[in-house]
């Protein structure tokens, strides 16, 4: 059976790591691919950064597989000008995709790459669960000549869904963060999942920890986290940071799932690195974190575990075996790195 999967390149180095990543899922299984324009370059052929026509092939696709969107080229304050990341808000949202996980584990074989001692690292493996459709985002925005205003705001509903992602994926602990010290929309958010943890995951550790707290226990105390859960823009600060636990931000994948990845709408997964304008063109991309976004596709958007876990140590294998990127302190190239790999696959 083959499956169908919308492939979103995007800007920057995008186009570079998607080529090797649909060359590797081709070596455990049958797919078919529909390539289209998606963020900046969208913009530079259709003047929109998502169009009707892309969501409509996502939608109908079996999952959407995107690499990197943005660069200086399209930035701008302008309100009126489209921008490349509205590409991502739109895709969210036109998907229902509210719940991002973000899984950090550290490799033993780049312990030395991390900015933190081995001993604090060792032994990490945390996932964080994001809020992605709610909060300030997508909140309402106005602006005058002096002043500027983003709305922050959440239902019940939409706490509560994410809540559930979290507790349906904790092995041990969810640590659910917020600032409930100053923020209403926190205060109902503390309220709403820890009255969902008395009603139905009783059997999980449930703490609350504030979320200028939580970024200093993510360097301080790593290991110490199992499932974090978070409104958006708190998600999207502490997950990158979370991120660099691992030495690098090009190791790190994500999926975008809806309805806990039994939606009506199929997941998307991306490396929640950015499009690298710097070294776009100079063949030293790092493909690790596509390879892995890869990874996840198949076991969460497809269901295919045993070709998953085979991604995921085929890149541990390389890493081992001494395969290092120029992020990693290295000097293979995105097709020395894509050849180790796809070696430790077969």
């Amino acid at each position: 059976m083959s499956h169908h999967i919308v492939t979103l390149p995007g800007d920057g180095i995008g186009p570079e790591i998607m080529a090797p990543t649909l060359q590797l899922l081709q070596t455990v299984g049958e797919f078919e691919f529909e390539e289209h324009l998606f963020g900046g370059a969208a913009i530079d052929a259709h003047g929109t950064a998502l169009t009707d026509e892309t969501l409509a092939a996502c939608r109908r696709s079996d999952a959407v597989l995107l690499a990197a969107v943005g660069g200086p080229k399209w930035d701008t304050t302008d309100p009126g000008k489209p921008r490349p990341e509205q590409g991502l808000l739109g895709l969210r949202k036109g998907l229902g995709l509210y719940a991002n996980l973000r899984p950090v584990k550290p490799l033993p074989a780049l312990y030395p790459a991390s900015p933190l001692r081995g001993e604090v690292i060792e032994g990490t493996d945390l996932l964080v669960v994001r809020e992605l459709t709610g909060g300030i985002y997508f909140g309402e925005k106005t602006r005058t000549a002096t002043t500027a205003s983003d709305l922050c705001s959440y239902s019940t509903e939409e706490i509560e869904r994410i809540a559930r992602v979290a507790f349906g994926a904790a092995r041990r602990k969810v640590t659910s963060v917020d600032k409930a010290n100053v923020l209403e929309t926190s205060r109902l958010w503390r309220e709403v999942v820890t009255q969902l943890h008395a009603r139905e995951f009783a059997d999980v550790e449930l703490e609350h920890v504030l979320v200028d707290n939580a970024a200093m226990q993510l360097v301080s105390n790593p290991r110490d986290f199992d499932v974090i859960v978070t409104e958006n823009m708190f998600g999207d600060i502490l997950s990158d940071e979370a991120a660099m636990l691992t030495g690098s931000i090009g190791m790190l994948p994500s999926a975008s799932l809806s309805g806990g990845g039994s939606g009506p709408h199929p997941a998307l997964f991306e490396p929640v690195h950015g499009s690298a304008p710097d070294i776009a063109g100079t063949g030293q991309a790092n493909p690790l974190a596509m390879f892995l976004s890869a990874a996840m596709l198949l076991r969460h958007g497809l269901g295919l575990e045993s070709e998953a876990a085979a991604v995921e140590s085929a890149v541990e294998g390389a890493l081992a075996a001494g395969l290092r990127t120029p992020d990693l302190g290295g000097p293979a190239d995105t097709a020395q790195a894509t050849k180790a790999v796809i070696a430790h696959l077969e």
